[in-house]
């Protein structure tokens, strides 16, 4: 069985939260096609699996800051009815080990499309990075042209330009 699932789809379901991205417990259920009830009972008997840096349980200031990243979770309801407890946050090493939790093949195809999700996020992350730092250096070329420009027009414009008598100013644009 070949999981062939749009990175887009999945990429829309990673959010930020604590400086880490994570995925929504409800989310993960629907891709690996079981109810969020069986996979969260799934990961509670497997709780030395999913240390704090795997599973994040949100407080309710993170759950207003995930209801910002999306609409969707407006009033903690799923479309039905409310929910009685906040959504399970699990981040890349989390997903990873619901595979050790979740013994389907289907599981198994889930995890291989959202570890590239998550490694094709942290490659534009990188590059990201990298045009920034590569932007920061030819600002900083350029500034340095200009002073040199700056320096120059100054001495060109005191050789050329007659010294003012002491008692009148200088006219133009002061830096």
């Amino acid at each position: 069985m070949d999981f062939d699932f749009p990175i887009e789809k999945i990429e829309a379901m990673i959010y930020t939260i604590r400086g880490q991205r994570v995925m929504l417990d409800s989310d993960l259920a629907k891709l690996y096609g079981v109810e969020t009830k069986v996979l969260n009972q799934a990961v509670k008997r497997n709780l030395e699996r999913f240390p704090e840096d795997f599973l994040i349980e949100p407080n309710f200031s993170e759950l207003s800051d995930l209801r910002s990243q999306f609409v969707t979770l407006g009033h903690l309801s799923d479309g039905k009815h409310i929910l009685k407890y906040p959504p399970k946050l699990f981040t890349e090493n989390g997903v990873a080990m619901l595979s050790g939790v979740l013994h389907s093949p289907r599981a198994i195809q889930v995890n291989i499309a959202i570890m590239r999700t998550f490694t094709k996020l942290r490659s534009f992350l990188v590059m990201e990075n990298s045009s920034a730092k590569e932007t920061n250096q030819l600002f900083k070329i350029v500034f340095e042209r200009l002073d040199t420009v700056e320096e120059k027009l100054n001495l060109y414009s005191e050789a050329i330009i007659p010294k003012l008598p002491s008692h009148r100013k200088k006219i133009g644009l002061s830096r």
